[in-house]
């Protein structure tokens, strides 16, 4: 049975949650990717996703370059441990509707980051890549609202 470990990119590339979202959209930009863990002292804290980027900075029209990573980033993080089998992290993907998932060692320390390609790479198992697949595309439903004089949604009354 593979683990997570046999399957997963090592040692991943983080930001330190007092970087500001211009660091991490610029790091993003350059190794074509569009998620961080964020990391301090202590271990794995958050994580940035382009979206946190687009949602939480451009469309709140905060300054990237005075908005620090840890006000922009989720910092409720879903993981596995690099001993999970690639069965448990294809569970964990699916049922969170997530793509990306940060990898922990025993000691929780962050070792890599496993893609939902890494499993259909390494597994060639097409049934498990398809199931995680399906259900992490899945639509979430729309937030059901009026649309209010700012041309936003408000709440529905």
């Amino acid at each position: 049975m593979l683990r997570i470990k046999d399957v997963m990119t090592p040692q991943a590339e983080v930001i330190s949650p007092d970087a500001t979202t211009e660091d991490a959209a610029s790091i993003m930009k350059t190794l074509d990717i569009g998620v961080l863990p964020v990391c301090d002292e202590e271990g794995l804290v958050g994580i940035l996703t382009d979206r946190d980027l687009v949602v939480r900075v451009l469309a709140a029209t905060r300054d990237p370059k005075a908005m620090l990573v840890g006000e922009a980033m989720t910092p409720s993080v879903v993981y596995c441990f690099e001993d999970d089998d690639v069965e448990h992290a294809a569970a964990i993907m699916a049922g969170q509707q997530i793509r990306r998932l940060p990898v922990l060692d025993k000691n929780r320390k962050l070792v890599g980051i496993v893609s939902v390609g890494d499993i259909a790479v390494y597994t060639q198992d097409h049934q498990l890549t398809g199931r995680v697949l399906e259900d992490v595309s899945q639509p979430a439903l729309p937030k059901r609202g009026e649309i209010s004089h700012e041309g936003g949604f408000g709440e529905a009354a």
